[in-house]
């Protein structure tokens, strides 16, 4: 029996992944997590008596306890999902995306490279290096086009800088030091365990509560909607057939407003617990609200706050045979029921946080600004 190591495995894509990887691979699968507030124990509890997994508590950017999960496990892979991933977050206090997603990388690159050193000829041949990146790392459409695997990278948020760096690392320890790695860019995910911050959830536990759902700016930034066992799917996919040195995009071909998956999510939730039998919702009909709809509030923009996303597929699809299996309606119904059936999770990882707090308007953030292109960022 071989070994993953599964970085932030205790997080939202991560943790989805550690399931499937148990489910649909013969591997022991060992997660490192530093469990940082958006990584939480509760969202492995199902796999945690499992004898294939294994869970160990470190920082990625820890080069000592790299080297030692690494001698301890000798992996075959190691699947980097670990990030600080929240654009407002990142605004406010960029360091911690510095150090985790470049600095963190490179020490995982490293690792992964004296790994290899001691490895016989035919387990290195064999060994992968895959890394888990978004699309914001491309910058911002227009009303048209898509991000390909050959667009520039641009940039906008510190959080997208740090990822993009950590890609530019990937892709130079292949060229330079013949790592076998592989990179995958996703557009935006949404599903089960997704910490609460994120639209999704956010939109989810707010309008059950009966509060406002903050739409920032006009609620016309597109974005492509993945649902994450879908994104998952593909990442074991690239894993086990991607070429050494690829890169891949993952995007599920669901392009929306933010408006529209409010509008979206706001009749899920009328499916699932209509507003009417919500008593939360009742308390505030005297003030005119009595559908989930009624609750949504603009709010000023995100700095810096890209307009439109959109990934071009194709190359996956051609070359690996992926495919989304879940519709974007399905997937929304889908991922409020999960979260209306597990409150005590949602508690669990919000507890002593401030989850549902806005975040990313400090002081020093630039406002929202025409650009050359027409486009407000």
């Amino acid at each position: 029996m071989e070994s993953i190591v599964v970085t932030g495995g205790a997080g939202f894509i991560g943790s989805n992944f550690v399931r499937l990887a148990l489910a649909d691979t013969p591997d022991r699968v060992v997660v490192v997590d530093k469990l940082t507030y958006s990584g939480h124990r509760a969202s492995l509890r199902d796999v945690d008596e499992n004898p294939r997994f294994t869970f160990v508590e470190a920082d990625i950017a820890d080069k000592d306890a790299m080297r030692a999960v690494m001698a301890t496990h000798r992996p075959r892979a190691i699947l980097n999902f670990a990030a600080e991933t929240h654009v407002d977050r990142s605004i406010d206090g960029p360091g911690a995306f510095v150090r985790t997603n470049i600095n963190g990388t490179y020490e995982l690159l490293e690792a992964s490279r004296a790994h290899l050193a001691t490895l016989p000829a035919g387990e290195a041949d064999r060994f992968r290096f895959l890394h888990v990146s978004t699309d914001e790392v491309y910058g911002t459409l227009g009303e048209s086009g898509h991000f390909s695997e050959e667009t520039p990278y641009a940039p906008n948020s510190p959080y997208a800088a740090s990822k993009a760096a950590a890609d530019h690392l990937v892709r130079a320890w292949h060229e330079t030091f013949r790592v076998p790695t592989l990179l995958t860019n996703c557009s935006n995910n949404y599903g089960p365990y997704q910490f609460p911050e994120k639209l999704v959830p956010l939109m989810i536990l707010t309008a059950i509560e009966g509060k406002p759902l903050p739409i920032y700016g006009d609620g016309g930034n597109v974005r492509d909607w993945l649902h994450v066992e879908d994104h998952c799917r593909g990442i074991l996919l690239v894993l086990e057939k991607g070429v050494p040195g690829g890169k891949y995009n993952i995007g599920g071909g669901n392009e929306r407003t933010n408006l529209q998956v409010v509008d979206a999510l706001c009749a899920a939730i009328e499916r699932v617990r209509p507003a009417e039998e919500n008593q939360k919702i009742s308390k505030i009909s005297s003030k005119g609200k009595k559908e989930y709809s009624q609750l949504k509030t603009f709010v000023p923009d995100r700095p810096g706050h890209d307009r439109r996303y959109a990934i071009d597929a194709s190359k996956i699809r051609r070359e690996l045979g992926w495919s989304p299996s879940c519709s974007f309606e399905e997937g929304l119904l889908r991922t409020v029921r999960w979260y209306l059936a597990n409150p005590e999770w949602c508690a669990a990882v919000q507890a002593g946080k401030d989850a549902l707090a806005r975040v990313g308007l400090g002081a020093g953030a630039a406002r929202s600004v025409p650009r050359a292109d027409g486009v407000r960022a």
